[in-house]
């Protein structure tokens, strides 16, 4: 088992307790880093949404549906239960460890893999395959294992200091396994803001907003960053605003200050008298909208050489709720929560075997998946290590 991540800790788990001998590798002093991170502002497991609308979420990719319609959101909870971490559904619908935090679930998960023989041997970087096994550069040098199966499991390539480097990209393609180039999922995008703007409002929130690109629109929370904008909503509209970005160069990501209030209703708002009040003091005691947000239509009137104070009312409340941010890039994948690409499905079969590789499996965000935040990728961690776990037992009895 290479990688120590929620994959391959319940691939591992799957073995043991089918009585296989198992050894897990993992670069780092110590497992599940990632993880544990996760955890730090309330492990959000998965998501208690109907199933149906749940493996919609992952966007056409069949065995990472199977795996988790095998192993859906209330059997990842009765596993948690059973390790003593009893869980509750949050008011989003998330649902988190009564604890909120991922080191007591750890540290019982830990213990029963113990219990089983399970076994590990950290610091060893997997480096690829040689002479027939696996090559690791281990504290006292390289050493090379032939073990009866393999399940990697080594995460995708955000948060690259926690483990997950997606180094493994460059060793699978020579064994002919195709694997698609790697890119930031759940991430944020760079914006070539003003210095004055920048200045003012870097990591000020835009709450309540609605976010429209591509005819698909987003309820939530925006953050200003010093070189972009990221956040819950921004997240959940990012796969196709990267693509485009990606594609095209740059993009144009529409931001609705007021999506509650119609034109109409807004425009009927403005038309009470300014005096002699600014026009930012004005926006603000109007409309109750926060400083970054007005800063946000002053940066667009700017960029489109207008001045916002010029604005008739109508144009006004039209630029509230459809302001203009243009995207410049997308944010490096150090930042992103997770990571798209991967290893192509079509590579391995129903029980996440490799097709060029009989004995090798593969679980996680190793595979050329994606979904939203929300639960929904742990979700899918959990369920294809399980999966290519039964998968290998199967394989090893045949």
């Amino acid at each position: 088992m290479i990688g120590a991540g929620p994959a391959g800790l319940m691939a591992a788990e799957v073995l043991g307790e089918a009585g296989v001998r198992v050894t897990v590798y993992e670069q780092m002093p110590s497992v599940g880093r990632k993880f544990l991170l996760a955890g730090r502002g309330g492990l959000n497991l998965t998501h208690s949404e109907p199933i149906e609308a749940f493996v919609a979420r992952y966007r056409g990719a069949v065995q990472v549906v199977a795996a988790v319609e095998a192993f859906p959101p209330r059997a990842l909870r009765a596993w948690a239960d059973a390790l003593g971490q009893e869980t509750f559904v949050g008011t989003s619908g998330r649902v988190f460890p009564k604890a909120m935090k991922a080191s007591p679930l750890l540290r019982a998960w830990l213990r029963r893999l113990a219990a089983t023989g399970v076994t590990f041997n950290l610091r060893h970087r997997w480096l690829g395959w040689r002479d027939g096994g696996l090559l690791f550069r281990a504290p006292d040098g390289e050493t090379i294992v032939r073990p009866d199966l393999t399940i990697l499991a080594l995460g995708g390539a955000s948060w690259p200091h926690l483990g997950s480097n997606g180094q493994w990209a460059d060793a699978l393609p020579e064994q002919g396994v195709a694997v698609s180039p790697l890119k930031p999922a759940n991430c944020g995008f760079l914006v070539g803001w003003s210095e004055t703007f920048r200045t003012r409002f870097e990591g000020q929130p835009l709450k309540g907003v609605a976010l429209t690109f591509a005819g698909r629109t987003v309820r939530g929370e925006a953050i200003i960053t010093s070189s972009g904008i990221e956040g819950g909503a921004v997240y959940a509209i990012s796969a196709d605003l990267r693509d485009a970005v990606l594609q095209n160069g740059a993009a144009e990501l529409h931001v609705a200050l007021r999506p509650d209030s119609t034109a109409s209703e807004l425009e009927a708002r403005l038309a009470k008298p300014r005096g002699k009040q600014s026009i930012s003091t004005f926006l603000r005691k109007a409309l109750n909208l926060q400083p970054a947000a007005i800063g946000l239509l002053q940066e667009a009137a700017v960029l489109a050489g207008e001045s916002l104070a010029a604005l008739s009312n109508r144009e006004l409340a039209a630029r509230i709720n459809h302001c203009p941010v243009r995207i410049a890039g997308v944010a490096p994948m150090a930042r992103a929560i997770s990571s798209a690409g991967g290893i192509s499905l079509a590579s391995v079969d129903d029980d996440f075997m490799l097709r060029q590789m009989p004995g090798t499996f593969v679980a996680g965000e190793m595979l050329d998946w994606e979904a939203p935040t929300g639960g929904y990728l742990l979700q899918a961690c959990f369920a294809t290590g399980m999966a290519a776990g039964k998968g290998a037992v199967k394989w090893l009895r045949r």
